[in-house]
Order: C-alpha cells, then structure tokens, then sequence
C-alpha cells in the first residue's frame, strides 16, 4: 500500500515532462514558463517537508499520512481542471504540498514496522514507487496526451489515491500516543521561503540570462533566510530539523550521496523525453516507451540491492551503483550528436536505471539504520527534504544549461552538453559514498 503512495507521488514529478510541448501549445504559453508546472511542484514538495517531522510527533503518522494524500487528491483534481498556465501551475503546487509529506511519512511508518535485519528489504520495496514512478511517469504521460487527453495525468490520481486511503484506514494501526514537539514557527517561516526564494531566483535568473534586480534579490533574500535558519537551529532546544542527526557519520554521509545523486538524477529526467521528441522527432508516446528500460532496470536491480544491504556492507553496494549510473549517462552521451543507434541509446537507458536502484534506496537504508527509533521521523524528513530539493534544484539548473545549449547549438548537441554535466554531478556522489560503511558491522 505505501508503494502505491510512492508510485502517485513519483508519477507527477515526471509525467508531465512529454507534455510540455504540448501544453505550450495548448496554453499558448513559452515553454520557459510552461516548466513551472514541474518546478512549481518539486519546489511545493520540497517546502513542505521540513515540518512532517514535526506533524507526525503532534498529529500521528497514520493521520498526516491520510491527509497528505487528501490533499495531493484535492491537487490533483483541481490541476485537471485547470483552465490556463497560471491556474495549472499554482494547481500543482497544491498537489506538491501534499506530496511532499507522503514519502517521509511512508518512510517513518516502515521503519517502524520492518523487522530487525529487514528494513533494507523493506525500503527496496517501498523504494518501487520511488524509482518506478518517476521513469514511467513520460510512458503513461506520453499515451495520455497522445490518445486521451492531458487532463487525465491528473484525474488518473483520483481512483488510485481513494484507493490508498481506504488500504491505509483498513491496514494502518491507529496511532500511539507520544509527546508532541513545540513546532518551530520561526525556522518553518525562514527555511521554506528561503529555500523556494533561491530556487526561484536560479531558474527565472537564468531563463533571462542575466541575475539582476528582483531575481538576484530573491537569491540573496532566500539565502539569508536558510543562513538565519542554519544559526537558529544551532541555539534552540527542538529546532525544525534536528542538525544533530548529521553529528551521525554514516548519516551525514548518506545525506551528502543521496543530494549529489538525486540532483543528476531526477533533475535529469525530463531531458531522455525531449532528446526522443525533439532530435529524433518521436511522438509522446514513443518517446516515453523508449525509456522502459530505465524503469526495468531500477525496478529489478532494487529488489536485489535491498536485500543485499541487509547482508553486506552498503557503501560497497551503493559505489558500484554510482559508477554504473555514471557509466549509463556517459555512453547516453555519447552517442547523441551523432544520432547513434537505438539499441545502444536503450542499453544506456538501461545502465542509467541500474545505477539509480543500486545507489537511492541503499543509501537511504544506511542513512536510516545509522540512526536510533526516537530519531527515524526526523531523519526520514531530512532524507524526503534532501531528494526533493535535490530534485527541485537539479530541474532547475539543468533547465537554464539546457536553454542556453539550445540557443548555440542542434538539439542533440545541447542535450549531448547537459548530460555530461549530469554525468559530472552523479559521479562527485562518489566522494560522500566513500564515507558509507566498507565492512560487514
């Protein structure tokens, strides 16, 4: 069932990627403007996190969760309906605020339940909607705008969200009772403006070329407030996020592997559709199916990396990941200025999807076992925070290098010069992941 959670939030942070040329079109909108819809939505994610920690010690896992999906439902439902851009993006933002609570909470009701020695086993299968959504969303996003219609990416959500709710008022047990934390009002009103103000600025910034007046405003502005969160936290007692959780080595590691990677990674996930649309001229629904492979591989290599990390040590586990994924963007790379075949394009398809099940949800397995009960909740929601923003930023930046390799160069060769820097970027997790454990505990 907390797949089934996964796979609704990881389907909308990527199944509108194919329709962005189409929405254009629809709206009559730029297609600058049109990637809010995806950035709007990571950012809501991202804002909303920091405070789940704190929900679930005050309201219960089983009650913010709940709600959580309510609210992505409400989201949902209002995006289909949606009657311009300005509607449809401001619609989805309402869909990230609840997304953004589903995974930590789903994190925190997991390890809690799973059985010592099991949690890797568990997280690989919880991790299905992690990976699986998000690769198949340009699948059944592509057939949708292509046969149906764009509207139904989001009415999709409904049948399958009232189904998770009534599983989880059916399965979930009814939430102990626990001693709530003050909430940091203070913190909660300077990290998530101030984290949605810089990534704001990064990407109007560089959608207009330049970083001057209210975009670099809203730079300084956002990073003022994260700095005044960063010396707040230090000096109060039960601060929005627990910045002791990173005194923890394995933990901070984890964190360090997980932003590194995640920011390649699905801040990279809209560039595979495009590349299929626009160099080699392929329909929404081609384009999607062409990345399957992505979505087999990272599906089946968890399933046997999460039982692995319950055996042996995850650093070596979460390495050999990384250098797989980065070999997969490299040889995707390659061979996209020169048109190459499809069999080689899908093989590197393939290794990127690899490389993302072997690194995510073992790094987040160790990140989570380094740390004890009391602390899971907090923890969780530094994980959710760190991939969503990753995410959110990776989208981001990659959108303004891709539009400035698109205004010198052939479509291939644009996307050909972005994804290198993916393949840089993906391949610096390397360092923090030397840290993860090397040796059988």
């Amino acid at each position: 069932m907390l797949v089934l959670g996964g796979v609704l939030t990881g389907l909308d942070l990527t199944i509108v990627n194919v329709a962005l040329k189409h929405l254009a079109t629809e709206f009559h909108a730029p297609l600058p403007t049109v990637g809010w819809v995806v950035t709007g939505y990571s950012l809501a994610m991202a804002a909303v996190i920091p405070v789940t920690a704190w929900a679930v010690g005050r309201f219960g896992a089983t009650r913010i969760y709940l709600c959580a999906i309510g609210l992505f439902l409400f989201g949902s439902a209002l995006a289909g309906a949606a009657w311009d851009i300005g509607s449809l993006i401001g619609f989805r933002v309402v869909q990230g605020l609840g997304g953004g609570m589903i995974m930590p909470v789903s994190m925190t009701i997991l390890a809690r339940a799973a059985a010592p020695g099991e949690l890797g086993k568990a997280m690989s299968t919880m991790g299905l909607g992690v990976l699986i959504g998000p690769l198949s969303g340009p699948v059944l996003g592509g057939w949708l705008v292509d046969e149906v219609s764009w509207r139904w990416m989001f009415f999709l959500n409904l049948p399958i969200g009232a189904a998770v709710i009534l599983l989880a008022l059916k399965l979930f047990p009814p939430d102990a009772a626990s001693t709530p934390r003050r909430l940091d009002l203070p913190g909660l009103l300077m990290l998530s403006p101030g984290l949605a103000l810089v990534l704001y600025g990064v990407t109007v910034g560089g959608e207009q070329g330049e970083f001057g007046g209210s975009t670099l405003l809203a730079i300084v502005a956002g990073a003022l407030l994260v700095g005044g969160f960063l010396v707040r936290a230090k000096r109060i007692r039960e601060p929005l996020i627990d910045l002791g959780l990173f005194r923890d080595r394995v933990f901070a590691a984890g964190v360090g592997t997980l932003a590194l990677y995640s920011c390649g990674y699905f801040g990279s996930m809209f560039l595979m559709p495009l590349y299929f649309q626009l160099a080699r001229g392929e329909s929404a629904t081609s384009a999607g199916l062409l990345i399957i492979p992505a979505a087999l591989g990272s599906g089946l290599i968890m399933q046997v990396a999460g039982r692995l990390v319950d055996r042996f040590p995850p650093g070596l586990i979460v390495l050999a990941g990384i250098s797989v994924g980065v070999t997969g963007f490299l040889a995707f790379a390659a061979q996209l200025a020169m048109d190459g075949p499809y069999w080689g394009l899908l093989i590197a398809v393939a290794l990127v999807g690899v490389g993302g099940g072997g690194t995510m949800m073992p790094t987040m397995t160790a990140a989570t076992r380094a740390l004890p009960p009391e602390r899971t909740a907090a923890g969780s929601a530094v994980l959710g925070l760190t991939s969503a923003l990753a995410g959110a930023t990776g989208t981001a930046v990659l959108s303004v290098v891709l539009a400035a390799n698109l205004a010198a160069s052939a479509p291939g060769a644009a996307i050909q010069q972005t994804y290198l820097l993916v393949a840089g970027l993906v391949a610096v997790a390397l360092l923090p992941a030397l840290m993860l454990p090397r040796r059988a505990a």
